[in-house]
């Protein structure tokens, strides 16, 4: 993995970074703030940038590149969306990393780290850029227990038909 520091002429963002869904939600002055507080992450397939149980704050940005998240060596998920955003969490709480996450192909991260972006901009003296920051990944969470919510209803009427058609099964062996 290498990292590398993102430097960029304020008000002249480029197109990759422009598009993502994460910067149409701010002010340019706090696109800036953002993008000081933040790195570009390269990784090559297998490289893990984010370990189940370890802690930390930073957020990802996926860019280009296809990551997979494990969760107890299982493969759980795997994207190639530029733009996805993860270790979100890691924004609201210091809890451990509830899976892993790594590249499945070359990959080019942006990567947030929300201590420093706190420190160049406190919370307390910053509510409505935190209002913006929080409220984009309370979109997020939120769409995502959405799918999971509706992941989870499939499996359990799957299951009952299972159940249903098993019990089937036996009433006619019998």
């Amino acid at each position: 993995m290498k990292e590398y520091a993102y430097i960029h002429e304020e008000g002249n963002l480029p197109p990759v970074l422009r598009d993502l869904p994460i910067m149409k939600n701010f002010e340019e002055k706090d696109l800036n703030v953002i993008l000081y507080s933040s790195y570009f992450l390269e990784c090559d397939p297998g490289d893990c940038f984010i370990e189940e149980g370890a802690t930390d704050s930073r957020m990802y940005v996926l860019l280009t590149g296809t990551i997979r998240v494990e969760k107890g060596g299982e493969e759980i998920a795997r994207t190639d969306v530029p733009g996805e955003l993860f270790g979100e969490i890691a924004a609201f709480n210091e809890e451990s990393r509830s899976a892993s996450v790594m590249a499945a192909s070359r990959a080019l991260l942006l990567v947030i780290d929300q201590k420093f972006l706190q420190e160049i901009k406190p919370v307390r003296e910053n509510g409505s850029f935190y209002a913006a920051v929080y409220g984009f990944l309370a979109k997020i969470m939120a769409a995502r227990l959405q799918a999971t919510s509706g992941e989870l209803a499939r499996v359990e009427k799957e299951l009952e038909e299972t159940k249903e058609a098993l019990a089937k099964y036996r009433e006619g062996a019998a």
